[in-house]
C-alpha cells in the first residue's frame, strides 16, 4: 500500500501554476535551485520549508 500525504490546497495552487506555465517540477528545481525534496514537502505539507515556500511563491506569483 502507498502511504503518501495527500496534497494540500497550497499544493495544487503550486501544480496549477506550474501546469499554466507549463513546466514540470523538476525543470522548475533545476532552473531555480530548489531542492526536489523540498518542492513535495511544500506540495504534501510535511514540513514548512519555510525559506523555500516564500521563495516558490515569489516566482509563481502565489498567495497563501
Amino acid at each position: 500500500m502507498n502511504k503518501r500525504n495527500p496534497v494540500t490546497p497550497f499544493g495544487w495552487k503550486i501544480k496549477q501554476k506550474l501546469v499554466e506555465i507549463q513546466m514540470d517540477q523538476r525543470t522548475f528545481c533545476d532552473t531555480y535551485h530548489i531542492p526536489a525534496s523540498r518542492l513535495s514537502n511544500l506540495i504534501h505539507g510535511t514540513r514548512k520549508a519555510k525559506k523555500y515556500r516564500e521563495q516558490v511563491c515569489q516566482l509563481l506569483g502565489i498567495e497563501e
